[in-house]
């Protein structure tokens, strides 16, 4: 799916991918299909435990009471479980983190992309978030978002 393709109003890409941490059991499977009837936060990172992931990651966590009543929440990086239960154990982050190994999630969202540190290009995931509601279309996308703004685009995103 091109990255043209996800922009409000249009159907979000269907998911099924293992998570770790919230309600879930590690591991367990959840699919789009299962979070209908609410809107969904997903916010990609590239990567669990580094400065601007942790930043992000806290500030939802600080932010908790004021974000989970009004969106299902989760994180999706192409690390692996045990990695994301790590992660999840350091910082007691209330939230699940989508295991996306295969890439499968980040390109159907258009999140894999080409990347450039110290002139050496890469591919690596965007830190961005897709709201999707309780319809299963998508209502807003928030693309480069700073790890410390976060909560409050998706808060007024949210409204």
């Amino acid at each position: 799916m091109s990255i043209n393709s996800i922009a409000p109003g249009k159907k979000a890409p269907s998911f099924s991918l293992p998570v770790a941490g919230g309600d879930y059991a590690e591991g367990a499977t959840v699919t789009l299909a299962s979070l209908k009837g609410q809107n969904v936060v997903l916010y990609f990172y590239p990567k669990d435990d580094t400065p601007g992931c942790t930043i992000q990651a806290c500030s939802i966590r600080d932010g908790w009471d004021r974000i989970h009543q009004k969106a299902a929440v989760f994180g999706v990086s192409i690390d692996p479980i045990k990695s994301h239960a790590e992660f999840i154990k350091k910082h007691s982050l209330p939230f699940p983190l989508f295991s996306d190994e295969l890439k499968e999630m980040v390109e159907a969202y258009g999140m894999w992309v080409e990347k450039s540190m110290y002139g050496k290009k890469y591919m690596g995931t965007e830190r961005s978030t897709v709201i999707i509601g309780p319809e299963g279309n998508i209502k807003t996308v928030l693309r480069n978002v700073q790890p410390a703004a976060h909560l409050e685009l998706v808060l007024q995103a949210l409204g």
